[in-house]
């Protein structure tokens, strides 16, 4: 029978973190801290109406009062409501207020961030999988009219062979985006750029995530920091990779998919359905694992 674990005494905490062993909302206590960004945290709580750890997401201490994050808790947490696939974390509930909390299920394997950093590239074969996880779970969420715009290394946890997208935040539908707004060095050159997003500009999160997995170093070279990206620097974060059969033996048509992905033309990328077929081609296998192949 599953029970919470003991608390110890509650330690000090800086003001833009929610202290551990405390209720962060009625029911739901921080354990600890998984994230701290510029307006939202991401701790691991306990939810005592489940019995279980939770993933919490709530407005740091010192911002409370932020109108922007609360709309951006309000609206991510909307939006995961809606959706029920295999390969995208699961919301449980939003707990309203002035200064609301998104409750979402933990997943208890590593980001692929955490994987890279332990072995600076990953299996070509691991890396197919996760790259037909990503486009069934991201061509679910265009079907659903919604970009993702925010696919790198720390928003996508494997676990058990299966991947999960995490972290919505930046989600919005198509059209002109704000010039700048997302990762650095994960950014589309139509994000740069503030031109028209489109499924395009996830293929092209795929393709950089992939990339990136096979070479261990980003498609998109940057100085390191991830925060969010500037507008007046825009320009710096347009590139194009080297090609990727340079830096590691890869099938010859994964290495072209990748590449084509990462084109500047937004128009010249393949299709979420396009990439997915390349993958599964290469493991042999349909894109739909119960449907016989012929031939």
């Amino acid at each position: 029978m599953s029970t919470a674990p003991a608390a110890p005494a509650a330690s000090a905490a800086s003001a833009a973190v929610h202290p551990t062993y405390r209720e962060l909302a009625p029911g739901v206590t921080v354990l600890g801290l998984l994230h701290e960004g510029h307006r939202i945290n991401v701790y691991d709580a306990w939810s005592a109406e489940r019995g279980c750890r939770c993933v919490a997401k709530a407005l740091r201490p010192d911002h409370l009062d932020d109108l922007k994050g609360i709309r951006a808790l309000r609206a991510e947490g909307r939006l995961l409501k809606t959706l029920d696939h295999p390969h995208i974390v699961r919301w449980y509930e939003t707990i309203p207020g002035p200064a609301p909390v998104l409750i979402l299920e933990t997943i208890s394997g590593s980001t692929v961030s955490a994987l890279l950093d332990s072995y600076e590239r990953l299996p070509v074969g691991d890396v197919l999988h996760l790259g037909l996880h990503l486009c069934s779970a991201i061509g679910y969420l265009h079907r659903k009219g919604w970009l993702h715009l925010d696919l790198k290394p720390s928003n996508v946890v494997a676990v058990a062979g299966r991947a999960k997208v995490l972290d919505l935040s930046l989600a919005r539908r198509p059209g002109l985006g704000k010039a700048g707004a997302g990762t650095r060095g994960y950014l589309a050159p139509e994000q740069a750029l503030g031109q028209r997003l489109s499924a395009a500009t996830d293929v092209w999160g795929i393709g950089g995530l992939l990339y990136e997995c096979i070479v261990g170093k980003p498609a998109v070279p940057h100085d390191g920091d991830t925060s969010t990206a500037t507008g007046n620097r825009s320009t710096r974060l347009i590139a194009v990779p080297a090609p990727l059969r340079t830096r590691r033996r890869v099938p010859t048509q994964v290495a072209r998919m990748i590449e084509a992905t990462l084109r500047l033309d937004p128009a010249q990328r393949p299709t979420v359905a396009e990439c997915a077929t390349v993958l599964a081609d290469a493991l042999g296998i349909t894109p739909v694992p119960h449907v016989a192949r012929e031939g």
